[in-house]
Protein backbone atom coordinates (compact mmCIF):
# COMPACT_ATOMS: atom_id res chain seq x y z
CA UNK A 1 0.00 0.00 0.00
CA UNK A 2 1.73 2.99 -1.03
CA UNK A 3 2.48 5.81 1.71
CA UNK A 4 0.24 8.63 2.81
CA UNK A 5 1.71 12.18 2.42
CA UNK A 6 1.19 13.56 5.79
CA UNK A 7 1.63 17.13 4.30
CA UNK A 8 -1.09 16.58 1.89
CA UNK A 9 -2.73 13.28 3.38
CA UNK A 10 -2.36 12.39 -0.03
CA UNK A 11 -2.30 8.90 -0.52
CA UNK A 12 -4.17 4.76 -0.67
CA UNK A 13 -6.91 4.50 1.17
CA UNK A 14 -8.09 0.93 2.12
CA UNK A 15 -11.26 1.76 1.28
CA UNK A 16 -10.20 3.16 -2.01
CA UNK A 17 -12.37 6.35 -1.84
CA UNK A 18 -9.79 8.84 -0.87
CA UNK A 19 -10.74 11.52 -3.39
CA UNK A 20 -13.10 13.78 -1.42
CA UNK A 21 -11.03 14.04 2.10
CA UNK A 22 -7.97 15.02 -0.20
CA UNK A 23 -10.00 17.86 -2.04
CA UNK A 24 -11.55 18.68 1.38
CA UNK A 25 -8.41 19.17 2.63
CA UNK A 26 -6.66 21.41 -0.53
CA UNK A 27 -9.54 23.11 -0.50
CA UNK A 28 -9.31 24.44 3.27
CA UNK A 29 -5.68 24.99 2.40
CA UNK A 30 -6.36 27.16 -0.07
CA UNK A 31 -9.06 29.11 1.88
CA UNK A 32 -7.07 30.11 5.48
CA UNK A 33 -9.22 32.17 7.49
CA UNK A 34 -7.09 36.23 8.10
CA UNK A 35 -3.99 35.82 10.56
CA UNK A 36 -3.34 32.44 10.48
CA UNK A 37 -0.28 32.46 8.39
CA UNK A 38 0.86 35.07 10.75
CA UNK A 39 0.62 33.37 13.89
CA UNK A 40 1.44 29.68 12.55
CA UNK A 41 4.76 31.62 10.69
CA UNK A 42 5.40 34.24 12.82
CA UNK A 43 5.76 33.23 15.73
CA UNK A 44 9.51 32.22 15.68
CA UNK A 45 11.27 31.60 18.69
CA UNK A 46 13.60 29.49 18.84
CA UNK A 47 12.84 28.09 22.21
CA UNK A 48 9.83 26.85 21.04
CA UNK A 49 10.22 22.99 21.02
CA UNK A 50 9.14 19.73 22.52
CA UNK A 51 11.78 20.27 25.59
CA UNK A 52 10.31 23.29 26.31
CA UNK A 53 6.94 22.26 25.89
CA UNK A 54 7.46 19.11 28.19
CA UNK A 55 8.74 20.76 31.01
CA UNK A 56 5.72 22.90 31.12
CA UNK A 57 3.24 20.20 30.21
CA UNK A 58 5.12 18.06 33.56
CA UNK A 59 4.92 21.02 36.00
CA UNK A 60 0.87 21.05 34.96
CA UNK A 61 0.62 17.14 35.16
CA UNK A 62 2.05 17.15 38.69
CA UNK A 63 -0.59 20.42 39.98
CA UNK A 64 -3.32 19.96 38.23
CA UNK A 65 -4.54 16.46 39.61
CA UNK A 66 -4.14 18.77 42.63
CA UNK A 67 -6.64 21.13 41.38
CA UNK A 68 -9.18 18.58 40.67
CA UNK A 69 -9.17 16.35 43.06
CA UNK A 70 -9.32 19.41 46.01
CA UNK A 71 -12.47 20.80 43.76
CA UNK A 72 -14.11 17.39 43.92
CA UNK A 73 -13.64 17.18 47.88
CA UNK A 74 -14.56 20.32 48.69
CA UNK A 75 -18.21 19.97 46.58
CA UNK A 76 -18.16 16.65 49.25
CA UNK A 77 -17.64 18.99 52.00
CA UNK A 78 -20.95 20.63 50.95
CA UNK A 79 -23.05 17.15 51.82
CA UNK A 80 -24.31 17.03 48.38
CA UNK A 81 -26.50 14.23 49.89
CA UNK A 82 -28.68 16.76 51.91
CA UNK A 83 -29.17 18.48 48.46
CA UNK A 84 -26.79 21.19 49.81
CA UNK A 85 -24.42 21.02 47.29
CA UNK A 86 -24.45 23.14 44.65
CA UNK A 87 -25.35 22.40 41.86
CA UNK A 88 -28.05 20.41 43.27
CA UNK A 89 -28.60 17.44 40.44
CA UNK A 90 -25.36 16.66 38.88
CA UNK A 91 -27.00 13.09 37.27
CA UNK A 92 -24.42 10.39 36.67
CA UNK A 93 -21.70 12.62 37.38
CA UNK A 94 -22.75 12.71 41.00
CA UNK A 95 -19.90 11.81 43.69
CA UNK A 96 -20.37 8.36 45.98
CA UNK A 97 -22.27 9.90 49.17
CA UNK A 98 -20.52 9.55 52.22
CA UNK A 99 -19.92 11.74 55.61
CA UNK A 100 -17.41 14.28 55.61
CA UNK A 101 -15.26 13.89 58.54
CA UNK A 102 -14.97 16.54 61.00
CA UNK A 103 -10.61 15.37 61.90
CA UNK A 104 -8.36 16.76 61.11
CA UNK A 105 -10.21 20.38 62.20
CA UNK A 106 -8.42 21.99 58.93
CA UNK A 107 -8.97 19.61 56.29
CA UNK A 108 -11.57 21.97 54.80
CA UNK A 109 -9.40 24.76 55.26
CA UNK A 110 -6.55 22.59 53.35
CA UNK A 111 -8.53 21.22 50.43
CA UNK A 112 -9.88 25.08 49.94
CA UNK A 113 -6.80 26.59 50.28
CA UNK A 114 -5.23 24.44 47.77
CA UNK A 115 -7.84 24.44 45.31
CA UNK A 116 -7.84 28.21 45.18
CA UNK A 117 -4.40 28.54 46.23
CA UNK A 118 -2.85 26.33 42.93
CA UNK A 119 -5.40 27.43 40.87
CA UNK A 120 -4.17 30.97 40.83
CA UNK A 121 -0.03 30.04 41.00
CA UNK A 122 -0.28 27.97 37.72
CA UNK A 123 -1.52 30.40 36.04
CA UNK A 124 1.81 31.91 34.77
CA UNK A 125 2.59 27.90 33.58
CA UNK A 126 -0.84 27.45 31.55
CA UNK A 127 0.29 31.04 29.80
CA UNK A 128 3.78 29.54 29.42
CA UNK A 129 2.48 26.12 27.91
CA UNK A 130 -0.21 27.93 25.68
CA UNK A 131 2.54 30.22 24.34
CA UNK A 132 5.08 27.20 24.00
CA UNK A 133 2.68 25.48 21.32
CA UNK A 134 0.34 28.59 20.03
CA UNK A 135 1.29 28.31 16.35
CA UNK A 136 0.02 24.78 16.74
CA UNK A 137 -3.38 25.83 17.65
CA UNK A 138 -3.53 27.65 14.55
CA UNK A 139 -2.60 25.08 12.16
CA UNK A 140 -4.57 24.77 8.67
CA UNK A 141 -6.33 22.89 7.69
CA UNK A 142 -7.25 21.87 11.10
CA UNK A 143 -6.88 18.20 10.81
CA UNK A 144 -6.19 15.76 8.11
CA UNK A 145 -7.72 12.81 9.79
CA UNK A 146 -10.49 11.42 11.66
CA UNK A 147 -8.08 10.71 13.66
CA UNK A 148 -6.63 14.25 14.42
CA UNK A 149 -9.91 15.34 14.37
CA UNK A 150 -10.62 13.64 17.76
CA UNK A 151 -7.48 15.18 18.70
CA UNK A 152 -8.13 18.87 17.92
CA UNK A 153 -11.53 18.35 19.63
CA UNK A 154 -9.73 16.65 22.98
CA UNK A 155 -7.38 19.98 22.69
CA UNK A 156 -10.18 22.34 22.14
CA UNK A 157 -11.56 21.10 25.01
CA UNK A 158 -8.71 21.06 27.22
CA UNK A 159 -7.54 24.73 26.19
CA UNK A 160 -11.15 26.06 26.72
CA UNK A 161 -12.05 23.96 29.36
CA UNK A 162 -8.50 25.15 31.28
CA UNK A 163 -8.96 28.77 30.73
CA UNK A 164 -12.85 28.96 31.36
CA UNK A 165 -12.05 27.19 34.90
CA UNK A 166 -9.33 29.81 35.40
CA UNK A 167 -11.30 32.86 34.55
CA UNK A 168 -14.70 32.15 36.07
CA UNK A 169 -12.38 30.66 39.66
CA UNK A 170 -10.77 34.05 39.36
CA UNK A 171 -13.88 35.95 39.07
CA UNK A 172 -15.56 34.32 41.77
CA UNK A 173 -12.59 34.69 44.41
CA UNK A 174 -12.92 38.75 43.71
CA UNK A 175 -16.93 38.88 43.87
CA UNK A 176 -17.34 39.93 40.74
CA UNK A 177 -20.33 38.23 39.29
CA UNK A 178 -20.38 38.92 36.07
CA UNK A 179 -21.43 35.75 34.57
CA UNK A 180 -25.07 35.72 33.55
CA UNK A 181 -25.12 32.14 34.60
CA UNK A 182 -25.20 30.54 37.69
CA UNK A 183 -20.93 29.77 38.84
CA UNK A 184 -21.11 26.58 41.01
CA UNK A 185 -22.84 24.79 38.03
CA UNK A 186 -20.65 26.01 35.00
CA UNK A 187 -17.69 25.58 37.36
CA UNK A 188 -18.56 22.03 38.44
CA UNK A 189 -19.60 20.70 34.78
CA UNK A 190 -17.15 22.70 33.24
CA UNK A 191 -14.41 20.92 35.57
CA UNK A 192 -15.68 17.63 34.10
CA UNK A 193 -15.14 18.54 30.88
CA UNK A 194 -11.96 20.02 31.33
CA UNK A 195 -10.58 16.37 33.42
CA UNK A 196 -11.96 14.03 30.52
CA UNK A 197 -10.15 16.21 27.71
CA UNK A 198 -6.88 16.27 30.31
CA UNK A 199 -6.97 12.31 30.49
CA UNK A 200 -7.63 12.06 26.81
CA UNK A 201 -4.39 14.63 26.21
CA UNK A 202 -2.12 12.90 28.76
CA UNK A 203 -2.90 9.43 27.12
CA UNK A 204 -2.35 10.55 23.81
CA UNK A 205 1.33 13.09 24.32
CA UNK A 206 2.55 11.17 27.06
CA UNK A 207 4.66 9.00 25.38
CA UNK A 208 6.09 11.75 23.34
CA UNK A 209 6.74 14.05 26.86
CA UNK A 210 8.69 11.39 28.34
CA UNK A 211 11.09 11.37 24.96
CA UNK A 212 11.18 14.73 24.56
CA UNK A 213 12.18 15.43 28.35
CA UNK A 214 15.22 12.43 27.91
CA UNK A 215 16.27 14.36 24.46
CA UNK A 216 18.00 17.29 26.48
CA UNK A 217 19.50 16.55 30.07
CA UNK A 218 17.80 19.55 32.03
CA UNK A 219 20.90 19.99 34.27
CA UNK A 220 22.42 20.93 31.36
CA UNK A 221 20.06 23.06 30.23
CA UNK A 222 19.54 24.78 32.99
CA UNK A 223 22.74 26.17 33.01
CA UNK A 224 23.13 27.66 29.34
CA UNK A 225 22.76 30.89 28.97
CA UNK A 226 21.06 33.04 25.68
CA UNK A 227 24.26 32.99 23.69
CA UNK A 228 24.56 29.48 23.53
CA UNK A 229 21.13 28.78 22.87
CA UNK A 230 20.14 26.90 19.97
CA UNK A 231 16.61 25.44 18.37
CA UNK A 232 16.07 21.99 18.58
CA UNK A 233 15.96 19.59 15.87
CA UNK A 234 12.82 19.69 13.87
CA UNK A 235 9.95 17.40 15.41
CA UNK A 236 7.19 15.52 14.41
CA UNK A 237 4.61 18.33 15.83
CA UNK A 238 6.01 21.03 14.02
CA UNK A 239 6.52 22.78 17.33
CA UNK A 240 9.81 23.96 16.37
CA UNK A 241 9.65 26.90 14.11
CA UNK A 242 10.81 26.16 10.26
CA UNK A 243 13.14 29.95 10.39
CA UNK A 244 13.49 30.70 14.01
CA UNK A 245 14.88 33.95 14.88
CA UNK A 246 17.94 34.54 17.10
CA UNK A 247 17.00 34.29 21.33
CA UNK A 248 16.30 37.09 23.17
CA UNK A 249 16.21 34.86 26.25
CA UNK A 250 17.54 31.46 27.12
CA UNK A 251 15.17 28.32 27.84
CA UNK A 252 16.78 29.07 31.49
CA UNK A 253 15.46 32.50 31.56
CA UNK A 254 12.09 31.42 30.02
CA UNK A 255 11.91 28.54 32.77
CA UNK A 256 12.50 31.07 35.47
CA UNK A 257 10.53 33.69 34.05
CA UNK A 258 7.57 31.26 34.53
CA UNK A 259 8.64 30.12 38.03
CA UNK A 260 9.06 33.64 39.40
CA UNK A 261 5.61 34.64 38.50
CA UNK A 262 4.30 31.52 40.24
CA UNK A 263 6.30 32.29 43.08
CA UNK A 264 4.84 35.89 43.49
CA UNK A 265 1.36 34.63 42.99
CA UNK A 266 1.98 32.20 46.07
CA UNK A 267 3.44 35.00 47.84
CA UNK A 268 0.08 37.32 47.33
CA UNK A 269 -1.77 34.32 48.03
CA UNK A 270 -0.80 32.51 51.04
CA UNK A 271 -1.44 35.06 53.68
CA UNK A 272 -5.07 34.38 53.09
CA UNK A 273 -4.64 30.85 54.91
CA UNK A 274 -1.81 31.98 57.37
CA UNK A 275 -2.82 34.80 60.38
CA UNK A 276 -0.24 37.08 61.04
CA UNK A 277 1.87 39.79 58.91
CA UNK A 278 1.18 37.43 55.74
CA UNK A 279 -2.29 37.79 55.38
CA UNK A 280 -1.29 41.74 55.01
CA UNK A 281 0.24 40.63 51.67
CA UNK A 282 -3.03 38.47 50.56
CA UNK A 283 -3.51 41.20 47.75
CA UNK A 284 -5.43 39.09 45.17
CA UNK A 285 -8.35 37.79 48.00
CA UNK A 286 -10.61 40.32 48.88
CA UNK A 287 -11.62 38.51 51.90
CA UNK A 288 -7.98 37.50 52.25
CA UNK A 289 -6.84 40.52 54.18
CA UNK A 290 -7.17 41.71 57.93
CA UNK A 291 -10.20 43.51 57.70
CA UNK A 292 -9.50 44.69 61.98
CA UNK A 293 -8.19 44.81 65.25
CA UNK A 294 -10.06 43.43 68.08
CA UNK A 295 -11.78 39.96 69.14
CA UNK A 296 -14.05 40.05 66.20
CA UNK A 297 -11.32 41.84 63.94
CA UNK A 298 -11.32 39.00 61.40
CA UNK A 299 -12.71 38.27 57.91
CA UNK A 300 -17.21 37.75 57.27
CA UNK A 301 -18.16 36.46 53.81
CA UNK A 302 -21.78 38.36 54.68
CA UNK A 303 -22.34 41.54 56.67
CA UNK A 304 -25.57 41.82 58.56
CA UNK A 305 -26.83 44.49 56.59
CA UNK A 306 -26.18 42.41 53.32
CA UNK A 307 -28.34 39.31 54.56
CA UNK A 308 -30.93 41.97 56.26
CA UNK A 309 -30.60 41.09 59.47
CA UNK A 310 -32.55 43.99 61.63
CA UNK A 311 -31.40 44.39 65.51
CA UNK A 312 -34.14 44.27 66.83
CA UNK A 313 -34.41 40.18 65.28
CA UNK A 314 -31.07 39.79 67.76
CA UNK A 315 -32.04 41.59 70.77
CA UNK A 316 -33.19 40.81 74.00
CA UNK A 317 -36.69 39.22 72.52
CA UNK A 318 -34.01 36.80 70.38
CA UNK A 319 -35.52 32.90 71.07
CA UNK A 320 -33.41 29.71 69.70
CA UNK A 321 -35.99 27.28 69.05
CA UNK A 322 -34.77 23.41 69.42
CA UNK A 323 -36.89 20.67 67.95
CA UNK A 324 -36.64 17.19 67.92
CA UNK A 325 -38.50 13.99 70.05
CA UNK A 326 -41.62 15.38 69.07
CA UNK A 327 -41.25 18.40 71.54
CA UNK A 328 -40.24 21.98 70.86
CA UNK A 329 -37.94 23.45 73.61
CA UNK A 330 -37.29 27.65 73.70
CA UNK A 331 -33.71 29.16 75.23
CA UNK A 332 -32.70 32.53 75.23
CA UNK A 333 -29.08 33.64 75.33
CA UNK A 334 -28.69 34.10 79.05
CA UNK A 335 -30.27 30.64 79.12
CA UNK A 336 -27.35 29.04 76.80
CA UNK A 337 -24.92 31.11 78.79
CA UNK A 338 -26.51 29.48 81.91
CA UNK A 339 -25.39 25.85 80.06
CA UNK A 340 -21.76 24.45 80.37
CA UNK A 341 -19.57 26.56 78.04
CA UNK A 342 -17.05 24.85 75.76
CA UNK A 343 -13.84 26.04 74.15
CA UNK A 344 -11.93 25.16 70.98
CA UNK A 345 -9.64 26.94 68.48
CA UNK A 346 -11.09 26.34 65.33
CA UNK A 347 -10.19 27.43 61.50
CA UNK A 348 -13.53 28.58 59.78
CA UNK A 349 -12.89 28.34 55.97
CA UNK A 350 -15.14 30.37 52.99
CA UNK A 351 -15.57 28.88 49.33
CA UNK A 352 -13.12 31.86 47.94
CA UNK A 353 -9.90 30.02 49.36
CA UNK A 354 -9.35 32.74 52.53
CA UNK A 355 -9.65 30.94 55.85
CA UNK A 356 -8.93 32.05 59.75
CA UNK A 357 -8.45 30.37 63.04
CA UNK A 358 -10.05 31.75 66.36
CA UNK A 359 -11.27 30.48 69.22
CA UNK A 360 -14.86 29.93 69.83
CA UNK A 361 -16.79 29.68 73.50
CA UNK A 362 -20.34 28.43 73.53
CA UNK A 363 -22.64 25.28 73.81
CA UNK A 364 -21.85 21.95 72.73
CA UNK A 365 -24.38 21.06 69.74
CA UNK A 366 -24.77 17.51 70.90
CA UNK A 367 -25.34 18.99 74.56
CA UNK A 368 -28.50 20.58 72.69
CA UNK A 369 -29.54 17.90 70.70
CA UNK A 370 -29.70 16.23 74.13
CA UNK A 371 -31.59 18.78 75.36
CA UNK A 372 -34.32 18.38 72.47
CA UNK A 373 -34.50 14.64 73.26
CA UNK A 374 -32.24 13.44 70.44
CA UNK A 375 -29.09 12.30 72.09
CA UNK A 376 -28.19 10.29 68.72
CA UNK A 377 -29.06 12.67 65.74
CA UNK A 378 -29.10 11.18 62.22
CA UNK A 379 -28.51 15.05 61.36
CA UNK A 380 -29.53 18.51 62.45
CA UNK A 381 -31.39 21.35 60.44
CA UNK A 382 -30.30 24.79 60.73
CA UNK A 383 -31.74 27.64 60.06
CA UNK A 384 -30.57 31.40 60.07
CA UNK A 385 -32.96 34.77 60.82
CA UNK A 386 -31.48 35.45 57.10
CA UNK A 387 -34.44 36.80 55.12
CA UNK A 388 -32.51 36.21 51.71
CA UNK A 389 -29.25 33.97 50.14
CA UNK A 390 -28.52 30.63 49.41
CA UNK A 391 -26.54 29.71 53.00
CA UNK A 392 -29.56 30.75 55.55
CA UNK A 393 -30.07 27.42 56.20
CA UNK A 394 -28.14 24.21 56.90
CA UNK A 395 -27.77 20.37 57.62
CA UNK A 396 -25.40 18.85 59.51
CA UNK A 397 -24.50 15.43 59.73
CA UNK A 398 -24.68 13.37 62.62
CA UNK A 399 -20.77 13.02 63.20
CA UNK A 400 -20.79 16.89 62.82
CA UNK A 401 -23.42 17.36 65.49
CA UNK A 402 -21.95 15.22 67.70
CA UNK A 403 -17.94 16.15 67.59
CA UNK A 404 -16.97 17.39 71.03
CA UNK A 405 -15.37 20.63 69.13
CA UNK A 406 -19.18 21.36 67.53
CA UNK A 407 -21.01 24.52 69.11
CA UNK A 408 -23.57 26.78 68.82
CA UNK A 409 -20.63 29.62 69.62
CA UNK A 410 -22.18 32.57 71.71
CA UNK A 411 -18.31 34.26 72.22
CA UNK A 412 -15.11 33.88 70.02
CA UNK A 413 -11.19 35.21 71.35
CA UNK A 414 -13.30 35.88 74.35
CA UNK A 415 -15.96 38.37 73.76
CA UNK A 416 -19.17 38.25 72.53
CA UNK A 417 -19.94 37.72 68.89
CA UNK A 418 -20.42 40.79 66.97
CA UNK A 419 -23.31 41.13 64.75
CA UNK A 420 -21.47 40.94 61.43
CA UNK A 421 -20.10 37.48 62.82
CA UNK A 422 -22.99 35.97 63.58
CA UNK A 423 -24.61 37.43 67.19
CA UNK A 424 -26.11 36.26 69.18
CA UNK A 425 -24.97 32.65 67.88
CA UNK A 426 -23.67 30.64 65.07
CA UNK A 427 -22.79 27.44 64.37
CA UNK A 428 -18.87 26.33 64.55
CA UNK A 429 -17.93 23.04 63.47
CA UNK A 430 -14.63 21.69 62.80
CA UNK A 431 -13.60 20.94 59.05
CA UNK A 432 -17.14 22.32 57.77
CA UNK A 433 -17.34 25.24 54.96
CA UNK A 434 -17.48 28.60 56.61
CA UNK A 435 -20.84 29.28 54.48
CA UNK A 436 -22.54 26.39 56.67
CA UNK A 437 -20.91 27.87 59.75
CA UNK A 438 -24.78 29.51 59.59
CA UNK A 439 -25.02 32.72 61.73
CA UNK A 440 -27.71 34.69 63.32
CA UNK A 441 -29.14 31.09 64.35
CA UNK A 442 -32.88 30.41 64.77
CA UNK A 443 -33.34 27.53 65.09
CA UNK A 444 -32.19 23.83 65.06
CA UNK A 445 -33.75 20.93 64.45
CA UNK A 446 -32.66 17.67 65.65
CA UNK A 447 -33.59 14.37 63.31
CA UNK A 448 -33.78 10.93 63.87
CA UNK A 449 -34.16 9.67 60.37
CA UNK A 450 -31.82 11.25 57.08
Amino acid sequence: MPASDPATGEGADPTGDYGAPRRLWRTLDRHRPPGVEAVTTGWRSPLRGPWLTSVYGLALLVTLPLVIVTGLLDYAAYSPQFGQAFPFDVGWLRLPHFDWPTRPAWLFQLTQGLHVGLGIVIVPVVLGKLWSVIPKLFDWPPARSVAQVLERLSLLLLVGGILFQIATGLLNIQYAYVFGFDFYTAHYFGAWVFTAALVAHVVLKLPRMVTALRSRPAGAELRTGRAETRPEPPDPDGLVPARPDPPTVSRRGAIALVGGGSLLLAALTVGQSVDGPLRRMAWLLPRGQDPGEGPNGFQINRSAAAAGIRPADTGSGWRLTLRGGGRTTTLDRPGLLAMAQHTARLPIACVEGWSTTQTWTGVRLRDLAALAGVPDPVAAHVESLERNGLFRRATLQANQVLDPDSLLALRVNGADLSLDHGSPARIIVPALPGVHCTKWVASIDFRTDA
